[in-house]
Formats: C-alpha cells, structure tokens, sequence
C-alpha cells in the first residue's frame, strides 16, 4: 500500500478538496477561519498550502463567520456547504450559537474548532475549561447538543473515520445539519502515513429516498375523502429541489398551497393557487383555508408553532393531517400520516396513486381580498404624509426596487412578520429568511454568504437597528471583499417586535425600547457614520421617496450599499395572523395582566377543543 506521510490538518484539508457533489464541485466550497493559539499552527500551515485550491476567508466574528457560511448552503438548497474554525475557549463558543441555528434549520457545515493538548502535556493550557470531574471535557462539549455528529480527534488516523462520517452527515437528506470535528491542537500538527487511496475523488450524490407502497396507499386514500385539502409548503421543497414538483401537483388536482417562512417562494406570489404565508404571520387568505381543510398536507415542513398558530390553526373537527417528509422524526408529528421519502418522489407517487382526483378550486375571492387590505399599507404614503414611514412603507419601496433576481433576505424582529405577509416572491430563492432559530445578527453576515453563493442576484439586507447592533462586524469583511449587498436598516430606537409582544401580553413598555430602558444619556447612534467607518457607501434618508431613490443608486454600487431609514416601532399589519401561545402570568397586581391572563385562558380552552 503506498502512502503519503502529512500532518494530521494537511490530510483534513486536502481530503476536502476531493469530496465532490454531483454538479462536480467540492461541496465544501472553502474555509472560514479566525486564527489563534488552537488553530494557527496546525490548520492555519495546511490552508496556507492549498490557499489555490482551497480558499479561505478571514471573517470578524466566530459566530457571524458561520451565519455566512449557513447562509451560502441554505441559498444553494444544501448542494454545497463551508468549513469554519476557530481556537479553543472563546472562538469556539463563539461557533455554538451558529451551530443551533443550522441544526434547526437542517443545514451544512464542518465546524472544526481548535481543542486541548490530547497529550495533556501543558495542561491547563490557555482558554481551557476544566471540568473537576472529568478530564475529557474541554468547552467545544457545548456543541454535543447543537451538532447532528460531533467527534473529537485525538488521534490523527481517527481522520480516516471521522472525515467520511462528517460528510455522510453533511449530505444526508435526514441527517443533514452541522458536525463539529473538535480537533485537539497538538493532533493537528502531528505526521501520520496515510494510505493514498484516501484521497482518491469521491462524489456525494443526493438521495433521494423513495417512499413506502403502504404509505402511498395510505395517504392517497385520504387525499381522494378530502373536498377541501391544502398544502402547507415547508423549507423541505427548497432543499428538495422541488419547487417545481409542487407546482404540478397543485395544479393537477387543484389543491391549493400555503407557505411556511421556510417554504416562502415555493410558488409564485400571483399563483392562483399560492393562497400565501400561513400561521402567526401568514394571511387571511392562507389561514381561512387552513381553518377550513378537511385534509392538510405538509411538504417539507417541521410544523413548527408559527406555521401552526401553536396548533390552534386547523380547526375542522374532522380534518386529517398528513406530513411528506424525508426525516421519520418530522413526518410522524402530531399523529400525522407519514410520506416518509424525498418531496419529489413522493409527490410523483401520490400523483400516480390519485389518478382523475380533483379537489374543489379555492375561493379566489381570499386571495383578492387578502391584497385589496394590505397593498395599501405598502403604497407610497403622500408628500404632505409627515409621520415616520411604516415596516410596511419601507417594504413597499424595496418591493418596487427589485427585479426578478433580487433576494430578500431577513432573520429576526419586526421584518420577519412582515416581510412573510408582504413581500411578493417571484420565484424560488427570492425569499431567505432564518426564522427556525430567529437568531439575531444573522441578517449582515447571511446576506455577505448569500452573495457568494449566488454572485448573479441581487440581494437586499432588511434588518433592523437592535439586530443590527447585535452583529454588524462582516460588513467590514464585505467592503473588503468587494461583495455588494444593500442593507436596508430600520431605525425604530430598540427592540420594536418584543415591544408590541411585550404590550400585547398586557406588560408595560419596559426594556426593550431606548427610552424606556435605564441609560443615563439618551441614544445617539449614527447608523451611516458607522457603516461608512466600515467601508460601505452609506446615506440616511427621511422618507420612502428618498429610500427609493437609494435603492435605484444602490445597484450601481461595487460593494455593500447601506440606507437608513428612521421608522415607527408600534404599527404592524393588522389584517392576516393566528394566535401565538405566549404563556401570560397567573398572577399580577396589573389589570392589563389579569385581563391578558382571561383571554389567555380562553384561548388554551378553544385550542383544546380544536
């Protein structure tokens, strides 16, 4: 057997250039990295070697690094994913975070945080956590709960296992989300002899799993008892590649499709059959379906509580829930009938098995109605209009700014909710939103990662002041790089979303916006003095004329483009929406409280019937 003799980070690195996806490029599209006294020796020498062949990029933050890299696989539908290290202590805590949000979401990537001495030998080393009863913690233990494969390697050869089973992980259709290699420091620089055929190309195919005759059988059984049946779309149709199955399936047997915040852009906006975001922040039009079916069929989707209206949403006493999904944990929620297989093959299945069905048309008169009441709240107000512009507003004027290939892009806040209502989706990945882990500070970061994997589109940052000041140092890492994105920043003075929350529960505005926060000097935040200071052309505007002359300037832009734009915490859309279960306190001297805690009481009471 011949063999090659490198260093234990030499063999991780070159390994990764030859795993293969099926468009023939290396899944793992290169490095994220911060260098310290964990990683700068070890990978830091094996990614300056392959620096032509395997990039990597010097990013400001732990966690931001790892948003961006979540960012590019979740645009690229998982087809490719990235590697991001750090040092041990802070670095690698850093990552955690990160690492909850792609284990929510279901996506890629290979965390590969520097760890102790495996030989123990300058022990305690710097940054090390040691746990009094056990030698064998370090602080990466942390990702254990948030990683779908987690190793620490010890041993160089434990490579030879370890590599193949992070990317197993990385390209499972169930098993997807991120691994976290912690990779002790002195390992990392140790030689091994490594057998050559271990770095032989090898190319990692999607499965697509087919589904069960059974279950077929089961669910098209229900399907044809169904008159008035909906489909509630999921992320699963984006990381299927299946948009476009879906859209034949509706219109063959004239079922309409709801969107959950992952599964917006599944189908056109003006689709007759697209009734609209579903759940807490979904339509009228959406949510008087889903009221009404008899027979609810998930796609791709975890059900979670804001699809659901905390499952207070599908209130037909009779209605069946069926949940076509790839991973058995999901498609067996809630008593569901499970399609446990890939979207496509499934829904190929089920057309096949319901032969001449036809549901009854949905009711075109909800979705007219749905945008006779909230187009108005995103026109262009007046010029005589001197109130602070509207979340509406500031959509509206982005809206009318984009072209087909613009992507929206949002994670946490206000924007969320209002941008799933609103924001019209010509086509599929127009629409990326982070709202499985709704983590704040993913938005700059996100959008830096969704440019890089999709140079060709146009994408339009729309965060908020607060989760702006949460995480804001990639746009520096962006000017430098030359990637041009627009950030639309809304300037409410504070956490607006968690206000109206806050209020709506019967509290008092307390903590969350400035003014009622205790500081002892009012807020003076410069928001286009500091994103200039960080290399983006950078302006603040006063009205949304003014923003939509930005943003017809901000496409001339060679690298990141930030408006300002002063807006009013307190209006959000009024029509559309479901209930939320937000737990009221049982006690308080407040009467607002006590009357939020009856109305509580009554809304628990009608989900239980329900």
């Amino acid at each position: 057997m011949k063999t090659i003799r490198l260093t234990a980070a030499q063999v991780m690195i070159r390994w990764l250039e030859n795993q293969m996806n099926e468009e023939g490029e290396t899944f793992i599209a290169g490095a994220w990295a911060i260098f310290g006294h964990g990683n700068v020796a070890g990978l830091g020498e094996a990614l300056h070697a392959e620096k032509d062949r395997f990039q990597t990029y010097r990013g400001h933050n732990e966690q931001t690094m790892a948003h961006a890299a979540l960012a590019y696989a979740k645009q690229l539908g998982r087809k490719r994913a990235m590697m991001v290290s750090s040092s041990i202590g802070p670095g690698a805590t850093n990552m955690v975070t990160a690492a909850g949000l792609a284990h929510v979401n279901r996506l890629p990537v290979l965390l590969v945080p520097g760890d102790v001495f495996a030989s123990r030998g300058p022990d305690p080393v710097l940054q090390q956590i040691e746990d009094f009863g056990d030698g064998t913690i370090s602080a990466n233990d942390c990702f254990k709960p948030v990683s779908r494969y987690f190793d620490r390697i010890t041993r160089p050869e434990q490579l030879l296992t370890a590599l193949p089973r992070a990317m197993r992980t990385m390209t499972d259709p169930v098993d997807c989300g991120p691994v976290t290699l912690a990779f002790c420091q002195d390992v990392q620089a140790e030689a091994y002899d490594w057998p050559e055929s271990f770095f032989a190309p090898r190319v990692w195919r999607r499965r697509r799993p087919e589904p069960d005759a059974v279950e077929v059988e089961a669910v098209a059984n229900l399907i044809a008892a169904a008159k008035s049946p909906v489909i509630v779309a999921g992320g699963g149709v984006h990381y299927g590649h299946a948009t476009a199955e879906l859209q034949a399936f509706a219109e063959r047997f004239s079922i309409p499709v709801v969107e959950s915040q992952a599964g917006k852009s599944a189908l056109p906006w003006d689709h007759p059959l697209n009734l609209g975001p579903v759940g807490v922040t979904g339509a009228g039009s959406a949510n008087i379906a889903c009221g009404q079916a008899d027979l609810v069929l998930g796609v791709g989707t975890r059900f979670q509580d804001f699809t659901t209206g905390s499952w207070s949403l599908f209130q037909n006493p009779g209605r069946r829930l069926v949940s076509l999904n790839v991973a058995a944990y999901d498609a067996v929620k809630h008593g569901a009938e499970p399609l446990c297989c890939d979207a496509a093959a499934g829904l190929a299945a089920l057309t096949t098995a319901l032969g001449d069905y036809q549901a009854a048309a949905p009711d075109a008169s909800l979705k007219a109605d749905w945008f006779a009441a909230v187009d108005p709240l995103t026109a262009a107000p007046e010029a005589t209009d001197n109130a602070l512009p509207s979340d509406m507003q500031v959509i509206g004027a982005v809206q009318r700014a984009s072209g087909p290939d613009t992507v929206v892009m949002c994670a946490a806040g206000t924007m969320p909710g209002e941008l799933h209502k609103l924001w019209k989706a010509g086509k599929p990945g127009s629409y990326h939103m982070e709202y499985g882990y709704s983590c704040m500070g993913y938005e700059v970061a996100g959008a830096m990662g969704i440019k890089m994997a999709q140079p060709e589109r146009d994408v339009v940052c729309m965060v908020g002041d607060g989760s702006y000041m949460m995480a804001n140092s990639e746009l520096a890492t962006a000017a430098m790089m030359g990637i041009r994105i627009t950030l639309v920043i809304t300037d409410n003075r504070g956490f607006g979303c968690i206000n109206r929350l806050q209020m709506g529960t019967g509290g008092a505005e307390f903590n969350n916006m400035l003014d009622h926060s205790y500081h002892l000097n009012p807020s003076k935040i410069d928001f286009a003095a500091h994103t200039a200071a960080m290399g983006a052309t950078s302006l603040k505007v006063t009205t949304i004329a003014e923003l939509e002359a930005a943003l017809e300037q901000a496409k001339q832009a060679n690298g990141p483009y930030v408006v300002v734009i002063d807006t009013d915490p307190y209006p959000s859309t009024p029509h559309g929406g479901a209930w939320w279960d937000v737990a009221v306190p049982e006690v308080s001297d407040r009467p607002e409280v006590q009357a939020k805690r009856t109305a509580y009481e009554a809304a628990l009471q009608q989900r239980a019937v329900n």
